[in-house]
């Protein structure tokens, strides 16, 4: 007899039901429009020193530093670039510093990988104490390292050639802890023993299943590790003593003057530097979303 009610009641519509439904439904909707506007703040608030720096390259330096502040485009950045152009060997520093962040970038995503996928999937003697010491170099501040580096530059002769920029950044500790996480989590183990079954030795399961399961991991590295290199000023600022080898941060950095500065001009060449990083997160950025979104859908 209840469920017979209940069945009725359900026929002529609950009215709190619906209230409820109504009111959950309010809800929802509430919270998706406040985080839509949290998401389009901070994107505005992320995206703003880009486009402030886009406005200042387009401006001399009196309409910078003009009452009130400039907030769109003006017209001088054609004539800013040409400053730069003509103040700087430009096209050979943007040259020297693509050469010198795609070598690092390939040798960091080549070593790190092999170190990773060992620690991750092989024992050997000696693994843990090894990873720990590895780990441990995250507690020794960059600065520090700069005068032994370069008492070791000195005595193999490469102070002013590209390997002092090239050979001591071919392997890092947070790319192999980066690739080791990555590996541990994307590589079953039994697919590792059946390529050994198979008879497939390191290099080849390496090759076979590690790097494409680590693909996502790896061109993060590889994009990460190219933008450093291509921002990196202190340590080529150091070791590159002949101009025609400067890379493009410390080329961009003589268009600072102690008694006056350009700025448009340096702004121009901010511009520069960045468009490639751009183009180049654009390219890689495809690959590893990709893989995180498979990722996704795996869990």
């Amino acid at each position: 007899m209840t469920a017979t009610l209940d069945v009725g009641s359900a026929r002529l519509g609950d009215p709190t039901g619906k209230s409820t439904n109504a009111a959950a439904r309010r809800k929802t909707l509430v919270t998706r429009i406040v985080t839509h506007i949290c998401i389009i703040i901070g994107v505005i608030f992320s995206l703003f020193p880009f486009y402030w720096l886009l406005v200042m390259s387009t401006h001399t330096t009196a309409e910078i530093f003009g009452y009130p502040p400039k907030l769109w485009v003006g017209s001088s950045f054609a004539e800013n670039v040409k400053g730069v152009i003509d103040n700087v060997d430009l096209f050979r520093a943007l040259l020297n510093t693509f050469l010198i962040s795609a070598a690092v970038a390939i040798l960091v995503m080549f070593f790190d990988s092999l170190a990773a996928y060992s620690f991750a999937k092989y024992n050997f003697p000696a693994k843990n104490i090894l990873f720990t010491i590895l780990m441990a170099t995250f507690l020794v501040p960059g600065s520090l390292s700069l005068v032994p580096s370069f008492v070791l530059m000195s005595w193999l002769g490469w102070i002013g050639s590209f390997a002092a920029l090239i050979v001591p950044g071919a392997a890092n500790a947070f790319g192999i802890f980066l690739l080791r996480q990555f590996a541990q989590s994307s590589i079953p183990n039994e697919l590792v023993e059946s390529a050994r079954v198979d008879g497939a030795g390191f290099f080849r399961t390496w090759w076979s299943i590690g790097v494409p399961m680590m693909r996502g991991g790896i061109a993060f590295l590889g994009i990460f590790t190219f933008i450093g290199t291509w921002n990196d000023y202190v340590w080529p600022l150091i070791v590159l003593v002949n101009p025609q080898r400067q890379t493009l941060q410390v080329a961009l950095s003589t268009l600072n003057s102690i008694y006056a500065t350009d700025y448009g001009m340096v702004m121009a060449g901010a511009v520069i530097s960045v468009v490639p990083l751009i183009g180049i997160f654009i390219i890689g950025s495809r690959h590893f979303i990709a893989n995180i979104a498979a990722g996704a859908l795996k869990g």
